[in-house]
Protein backbone atom coordinates (compact mmCIF):
# COMPACT_ATOMS: atom_id res chain seq x y z
CA UNK A 1 0.00 0.00 0.00
CA UNK A 2 1.28 3.46 -0.89
CA UNK A 3 1.52 5.64 2.20
CA UNK A 4 2.43 9.28 2.82
CA UNK A 5 3.68 10.39 6.24
CA UNK A 6 3.98 14.04 7.21
CA UNK A 7 6.16 14.88 10.19
CA UNK A 8 8.22 11.81 9.32
CA UNK A 9 11.48 13.30 10.55
CA UNK A 10 10.18 13.85 14.08
CA UNK A 11 10.04 11.66 17.18
CA UNK A 12 6.71 9.92 16.55
CA UNK A 13 6.84 10.23 12.75
CA UNK A 14 10.15 8.42 12.42
CA UNK A 15 8.88 5.53 14.53
CA UNK A 16 5.73 5.37 12.40
CA UNK A 17 7.81 5.21 9.22
CA UNK A 18 9.87 2.33 10.61
CA UNK A 19 6.76 0.39 11.64
CA UNK A 20 5.08 0.94 8.27
CA UNK A 21 8.16 -0.40 6.52
CA UNK A 22 8.22 -3.43 8.84
CA UNK A 23 4.62 -4.13 7.89
CA UNK A 24 5.38 -3.96 4.18
CA UNK A 25 4.01 -0.54 3.29
CA UNK A 26 5.49 1.55 0.47
CA UNK A 27 6.36 4.77 2.30
CA UNK A 28 6.89 8.34 1.15
CA UNK A 29 7.77 11.14 3.55
CA UNK A 30 6.71 14.74 3.11
CA UNK A 31 9.62 16.84 4.37
CA UNK A 32 10.81 20.42 4.09
CA UNK A 33 14.15 21.42 2.66
CA UNK A 34 15.20 22.42 6.18
CA UNK A 35 14.09 19.17 7.88
CA UNK A 36 16.64 17.22 9.90
CA UNK A 37 16.42 13.72 8.41
CA UNK A 38 18.73 11.93 10.86
CA UNK A 39 16.06 9.49 12.11
CA UNK A 40 14.92 8.39 8.64
CA UNK A 41 18.25 8.62 6.85
CA UNK A 42 19.06 5.32 5.14
CA UNK A 43 15.51 3.99 5.30
CA UNK A 44 13.84 2.71 2.15
CA UNK A 45 11.53 5.71 1.71
CA UNK A 46 10.84 8.27 -0.98
CA UNK A 47 11.31 11.88 0.02
CA UNK A 48 8.79 14.44 -1.23
CA UNK A 49 9.64 18.06 -0.57
CA UNK A 50 6.76 20.28 0.43
CA UNK A 51 5.35 22.39 3.24
CA UNK A 52 1.90 22.01 4.78
CA UNK A 53 1.76 25.78 5.16
CA UNK A 54 1.89 26.14 1.35
CA UNK A 55 -1.02 24.37 -0.30
CA UNK A 56 0.50 24.62 -3.79
CA UNK A 57 3.43 22.48 -2.66
CA UNK A 58 1.01 19.71 -1.61
CA UNK A 59 -1.13 19.25 -4.71
CA UNK A 60 1.16 16.72 -6.37
CA UNK A 61 2.55 15.46 -3.06
CA UNK A 62 -0.86 14.27 -1.84
CA UNK A 63 -1.80 12.42 -5.02
CA UNK A 64 -1.88 8.64 -5.55
CA UNK A 65 -1.62 7.42 -1.96
CA UNK A 66 -3.75 4.79 -0.26
CA UNK A 67 -3.10 6.25 3.18
CA UNK A 68 -1.99 9.61 4.52
CA UNK A 69 -0.80 9.89 8.11
CA UNK A 70 -0.70 13.56 9.05
CA UNK A 71 1.68 14.05 11.97
CA UNK A 72 3.35 17.32 10.98
CA UNK A 73 2.71 20.23 13.30
CA UNK A 74 4.01 22.26 16.21
CA UNK A 75 3.97 21.11 19.83
CA UNK A 76 5.84 24.19 21.09
CA UNK A 77 5.78 27.71 19.67
CA UNK A 78 6.39 31.30 20.68
CA UNK A 79 2.80 32.44 20.17
CA UNK A 80 -0.68 31.21 19.34
CA UNK A 81 -0.69 32.21 15.68
CA UNK A 82 2.25 29.87 15.02
CA UNK A 83 0.30 26.96 16.50
CA UNK A 84 -2.75 27.68 14.35
CA UNK A 85 -0.68 28.23 11.21
CA UNK A 86 0.93 24.79 11.57
CA UNK A 87 -1.74 22.69 13.25
CA UNK A 88 -4.93 24.11 11.75
CA UNK A 89 -4.06 25.82 8.46
CA UNK A 90 -1.47 23.16 7.60
CA UNK A 91 -4.05 20.43 8.20
CA UNK A 92 -6.64 22.25 6.10
CA UNK A 93 -4.16 22.62 3.23
CA UNK A 94 -3.21 18.95 3.28
CA UNK A 95 -6.71 17.50 3.48
CA UNK A 96 -7.94 19.85 0.75
CA UNK A 97 -5.04 18.74 -1.44
CA UNK A 98 -5.96 15.11 -0.76
CA UNK A 99 -9.61 15.76 -1.64
CA UNK A 100 -8.63 17.54 -4.85
CA UNK A 101 -5.96 15.13 -6.05
CA UNK A 102 -6.66 11.81 -4.30
CA UNK A 103 -10.38 11.06 -4.17
CA UNK A 104 -9.73 7.30 -3.91
CA UNK A 105 -7.73 7.53 -0.68
CA UNK A 106 -8.48 4.73 1.78
CA UNK A 107 -7.83 6.76 4.94
CA UNK A 108 -6.60 10.15 6.15
CA UNK A 109 -5.32 9.74 9.72
CA UNK A 110 -4.82 12.87 11.79
CA UNK A 111 -2.65 12.64 14.89
CA UNK A 112 -4.19 14.98 17.43
CA UNK A 113 -3.60 15.08 21.17
CA UNK A 114 -5.30 14.77 24.54
CA UNK A 115 -4.53 18.49 24.78
CA UNK A 116 -7.27 19.06 22.18
CA UNK A 117 -9.83 17.77 24.67
CA UNK A 118 -8.21 19.36 27.68
CA UNK A 119 -7.80 18.02 31.21
CA UNK A 120 -10.40 16.10 33.16
CA UNK A 121 -11.79 18.50 35.72
CA UNK A 122 -13.66 15.89 37.77
CA UNK A 123 -10.88 13.30 37.86
CA UNK A 124 -12.66 10.84 35.55
CA UNK A 125 -10.64 9.86 32.45
CA UNK A 126 -11.77 11.72 29.33
CA UNK A 127 -13.92 9.89 26.78
CA UNK A 128 -14.43 10.63 23.11
CA UNK A 129 -18.02 11.70 23.79
CA UNK A 130 -16.95 14.47 26.18
CA UNK A 131 -17.04 18.16 25.27
CA UNK A 132 -13.51 19.37 24.41
CA UNK A 133 -12.18 22.14 26.66
CA UNK A 134 -8.55 22.80 25.73
CA UNK A 135 -6.63 25.06 28.10
CA UNK A 136 -3.60 25.88 25.95
CA UNK A 137 -2.99 27.47 22.57
CA UNK A 138 -1.50 24.17 21.42
CA UNK A 139 -4.64 22.30 22.48
CA UNK A 140 -6.94 24.80 20.79
CA UNK A 141 -4.98 24.56 17.55
CA UNK A 142 -5.08 20.75 17.58
CA UNK A 143 -8.81 20.82 18.25
CA UNK A 144 -9.28 23.12 15.28
CA UNK A 145 -7.24 20.66 13.20
CA UNK A 146 -9.61 17.88 14.33
CA UNK A 147 -12.67 19.92 13.38
CA UNK A 148 -11.25 20.63 9.93
CA UNK A 149 -10.62 16.92 9.37
CA UNK A 150 -14.03 15.83 10.68
CA UNK A 151 -15.82 18.37 8.46
CA UNK A 152 -14.63 16.31 5.50
CA UNK A 153 -15.55 12.86 6.86
CA UNK A 154 -18.36 12.48 4.32
CA UNK A 155 -15.99 13.33 1.45
CA UNK A 156 -13.02 11.11 2.25
CA UNK A 157 -12.52 8.49 4.98
CA UNK A 158 -10.83 10.07 8.00
CA UNK A 159 -9.76 9.02 11.50
CA UNK A 160 -8.53 11.15 14.41
CA UNK A 161 -6.19 9.77 17.06
CA UNK A 162 -5.79 11.49 20.44
CA UNK A 163 -2.79 10.14 22.36
CA UNK A 164 -1.88 11.30 25.87
CA UNK A 165 1.75 11.96 26.82
CA UNK A 166 3.94 9.83 24.51
CA UNK A 167 7.46 8.74 25.42
CA UNK A 168 10.22 6.57 24.00
CA UNK A 169 13.55 6.73 22.16
CA UNK A 170 14.26 10.07 20.41
CA UNK A 171 11.78 11.99 22.54
CA UNK A 172 13.16 15.32 23.75
CA UNK A 173 10.38 16.32 26.14
CA UNK A 174 10.49 13.43 28.59
CA UNK A 175 14.26 13.58 28.22
CA UNK A 176 14.24 16.80 30.25
CA UNK A 177 12.80 14.89 33.23
CA UNK A 178 15.16 11.95 32.73
CA UNK A 179 18.10 14.35 32.80
CA UNK A 180 16.88 16.18 35.91
CA UNK A 181 16.31 12.93 37.79
CA UNK A 182 19.67 11.59 36.63
CA UNK A 183 21.21 14.70 38.18
CA UNK A 184 19.39 14.09 41.46
CA UNK A 185 16.43 16.43 41.17
CA UNK A 186 12.70 15.93 40.59
CA UNK A 187 10.14 18.68 40.23
CA UNK A 188 6.71 18.54 41.86
CA UNK A 189 3.78 20.95 41.65
CA UNK A 190 1.30 18.86 43.59
CA UNK A 191 -0.39 15.51 43.09
CA UNK A 192 -1.12 14.91 39.40
CA UNK A 193 -2.32 11.99 37.31
CA UNK A 194 -1.49 11.10 33.73
CA UNK A 195 -2.24 8.62 30.99
CA UNK A 196 0.84 7.53 29.06
CA UNK A 197 1.65 5.66 25.86
CA UNK A 198 4.92 4.20 24.64
CA UNK A 199 5.70 5.31 21.10
CA UNK A 200 5.75 1.80 19.61
CA UNK A 201 2.22 1.17 20.82
CA UNK A 202 1.06 4.51 19.45
CA UNK A 203 2.30 3.92 15.91
CA UNK A 204 0.89 0.39 15.82
CA UNK A 205 -2.43 1.73 17.03
CA UNK A 206 -2.41 4.46 14.39
CA UNK A 207 -1.84 1.90 11.64
CA UNK A 208 -4.56 -0.32 13.10
CA UNK A 209 -6.98 2.60 12.99
CA UNK A 210 -6.12 3.28 9.33
CA UNK A 211 -6.83 -0.33 8.38
CA UNK A 212 -10.07 -0.63 10.35
CA UNK A 213 -13.33 0.04 8.55
CA UNK A 214 -15.04 0.81 11.86
CA UNK A 215 -12.61 3.68 12.48
CA UNK A 216 -13.91 5.76 9.55
CA UNK A 217 -15.14 9.14 10.73
CA UNK A 218 -14.23 8.39 14.35
CA UNK A 219 -12.04 9.82 17.11
CA UNK A 220 -10.04 7.48 19.36
CA UNK A 221 -8.02 7.81 22.53
CA UNK A 222 -5.02 5.50 22.71
CA UNK A 223 -3.23 4.85 25.99
CA UNK A 224 -1.54 1.98 27.80
CA UNK A 225 -4.73 1.54 29.85
CA UNK A 226 -3.31 2.69 33.18
CA UNK A 227 -3.27 5.97 35.09
CA UNK A 228 -0.05 7.07 36.78
CA UNK A 229 0.60 9.62 39.48
CA UNK A 230 3.54 11.95 39.01
CA UNK A 231 5.24 10.16 41.91
CA UNK A 232 4.92 6.81 40.10
CA UNK A 233 6.41 8.25 36.92
CA UNK A 234 9.30 9.81 38.84
CA UNK A 235 9.93 6.56 40.72
CA UNK A 236 9.95 4.53 37.49
CA UNK A 237 12.55 6.83 35.95
CA UNK A 238 14.64 7.07 39.14
CA UNK A 239 14.65 3.30 39.60
CA UNK A 240 15.82 2.74 36.04
CA UNK A 241 18.56 5.34 36.36
CA UNK A 242 19.65 4.22 39.83
CA UNK A 243 19.00 7.71 41.17
CA UNK A 244 17.50 8.99 44.40
CA UNK A 245 16.41 12.48 43.44
CA UNK A 246 15.55 15.28 45.84
CA UNK A 247 12.03 16.55 45.30
CA UNK A 248 11.76 20.26 44.64
CA UNK A 249 8.23 21.49 45.31
CA UNK A 250 7.11 24.36 43.08
CA UNK A 251 3.99 26.30 44.08
CA UNK A 252 1.66 26.44 41.09
CA UNK A 253 1.33 30.19 41.49
CA UNK A 254 5.04 30.51 40.64
CA UNK A 255 4.96 28.29 37.56
CA UNK A 256 4.10 31.07 35.04
CA UNK A 257 7.00 33.11 36.40
CA UNK A 258 9.37 30.18 35.98
CA UNK A 259 8.08 29.70 32.44
CA UNK A 260 8.83 33.34 31.62
CA UNK A 261 12.34 32.97 33.01
CA UNK A 262 12.83 29.71 31.08
CA UNK A 263 11.79 31.34 27.82
CA UNK A 264 14.10 34.30 28.39
CA UNK A 265 17.06 32.10 29.27
CA UNK A 266 16.50 29.58 26.50
CA UNK A 267 14.67 28.99 23.27
CA UNK A 268 11.10 30.30 23.35
CA UNK A 269 9.87 27.02 21.91
CA UNK A 270 11.36 24.73 24.55
CA UNK A 271 9.23 22.66 26.91
CA UNK A 272 9.49 25.26 29.69
CA UNK A 273 7.16 27.83 28.19
CA UNK A 274 4.02 29.73 29.14
CA UNK A 275 1.72 27.60 27.02
CA UNK A 276 2.90 24.29 28.49
CA UNK A 277 2.65 25.72 32.00
CA UNK A 278 -1.06 26.39 31.37
CA UNK A 279 -1.51 22.64 30.90
CA UNK A 280 0.58 21.73 33.94
CA UNK A 281 -1.67 23.82 36.17
CA UNK A 282 -4.24 21.00 35.94
CA UNK A 283 -4.03 17.75 37.88
CA UNK A 284 -5.79 15.20 35.66
CA UNK A 285 -4.51 14.50 32.14
CA UNK A 286 -6.09 11.11 31.71
CA UNK A 287 -8.13 9.37 29.04
CA UNK A 288 -10.22 6.23 28.66
CA UNK A 289 -9.09 4.01 25.77
CA UNK A 290 -11.97 1.52 26.06
CA UNK A 291 -13.36 2.52 22.66
CA UNK A 292 -10.09 1.77 20.87
CA UNK A 293 -9.86 -1.62 22.59
CA UNK A 294 -13.44 -2.58 21.78
CA UNK A 295 -13.71 -1.19 18.25
CA UNK A 296 -10.14 -1.45 16.97
CA UNK A 297 -8.83 -4.36 18.99
CA UNK A 298 -6.04 -2.09 20.23
CA UNK A 299 -3.98 -3.88 22.88
CA UNK A 300 -0.93 -1.94 24.14
CA UNK A 301 2.09 -4.10 24.82
CA UNK A 302 4.39 -1.80 26.79
CA UNK A 303 3.92 -0.67 30.38
CA UNK A 304 5.81 2.07 32.14
CA UNK A 305 8.48 -0.19 33.62
CA UNK A 306 9.63 -1.60 30.28
CA UNK A 307 9.03 1.63 28.38
CA UNK A 308 11.06 3.78 30.73
CA UNK A 309 13.91 1.25 30.74
CA UNK A 310 14.05 1.04 26.94
CA UNK A 311 13.90 4.82 26.70
CA UNK A 312 16.71 5.27 29.24
CA UNK A 313 18.80 2.63 27.45
CA UNK A 314 18.43 4.57 24.21
CA UNK A 315 19.38 7.85 25.88
CA UNK A 316 22.50 6.23 27.28
CA UNK A 317 23.43 4.55 24.01
CA UNK A 318 23.20 7.86 22.20
CA UNK A 319 24.98 9.70 25.01
CA UNK A 320 22.05 11.88 25.94
CA UNK A 321 22.46 10.74 29.54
Amino acid sequence: MKTLVTGASGFIGSHLVEELLRQGYNVACLVRKTSNLQWIDGLNVRLIYGDCAIKESLLNAAADFDYIFHLAGLTKAADEKDFFSANALGTENLINAAIEKNSNIKRFVYLSSLAAAGPSCDGAPSKETGEPRPVSAYGRSKLEGERIVMRHKNTIPVTVIRPPAVYGPRDKDFYVFFKLIKNGLSLSWGKCYYSLLYVDDLVKGAILSAESKTAEGEIFYLSDGRIYSNEEITEAIASTLGSRPVRLRIPRALMPILASIGQKLGNKSNIINKDKIKELQYSYWTCDSTKSRNELGFIPKVGIKEGVKWTADWYREHQWL
